[in-house]
């Protein structure tokens, strides 16, 4: 991407995207292209697949549980044509890196509503806390246990007793108690990775200049 073109999507996307400096988006965007391979092939979508995304997000943040990976790429492919563009990836990290409360538990939530139906499901907790939480050798039935726990987020989070988590029930929860944002598996950076990743990306504004 010449120069030019770089500077007027970075202007672009600047403009846009609440938690991101100018300089910030240009090392992103300059991040991205060097992952995608800069290949401006005519007619095909620049971005990231599946594959590539979930690549970075295990070996960049450390990410492991192939559901949650898959539903947070989900939550960056906004238009869902199965691929991160540009401006899906400037947003998304936005938000991933930097989001407010809200923002996060909005997107977490999206994470965690599997079906897309607006609420969290006895299921759905049941499939995510399964996939998460290590496997004991010494329990008879492993699934008990999951059953157990999933009672008990139920009886903390479902304030509205209907047996399944609204966006009303999870806000307040999480508001009541922050912990509870990743409650059903991790699928926002931890503060270390992405204190490193932040470091490794936005290295120096004075090289800026000479793009």
């Amino acid at each position: 991407m010449n120069r030019k073109k770089l500077q007027k999507l970075t202007d672009t996307l600047a403009k846009n995207c609440k938690h991101f400096n100018k300089f910030e988006v240009n090392s992103l965007i300059k991040l991205f292209y060097s992952l995608v391979g800069a290949v401006e092939r005519q007619g095909l979508v620049i971005g990231l697949d599946r594959n590539a995304f979930r690549n970075i997000l295990h070996v960049t943040f450390g990410m492991t549980d192939d559901m949650i990976m898959d539903r947070v790429f989900r939550g960056f492919d906004k238009d869902n044509d199965g691929c991160v563009n540009v401006l899906e990836w400037i947003h998304g990290l936005s938000l991933f890196l930097r989001g407010s409360l809200e923002e996060k538990m909005k997107y977490c939530f999206e994470v965690f509503d599997l079906n897309g139906d607006g609420f969290i499901s006895k299921e759905e907790m049941f499939h995510m806390l399964k996939n998460s939480l290590l496997k004991q050798p010494s329990e008879e039935d492993p699934d008990e246990g999951i059953k157990d726990l999933v009672e008990i987020t139920l009886k903390k989070m479902d304030h509205d007793h209907d047996g399944k988590l609204s966006f009303a029930d999870y806000e307040l929860a999480v508001r009541e108690e922050t912990l509870l944002l990743e409650a059903f598996g991790p699928c926002l950076p931890d503060p270390k990775s992405q204190m490193e990743f932040e470091a490794q990306v936005f290295k120096d504004p004075n090289e800026f200049n000479d793009m």
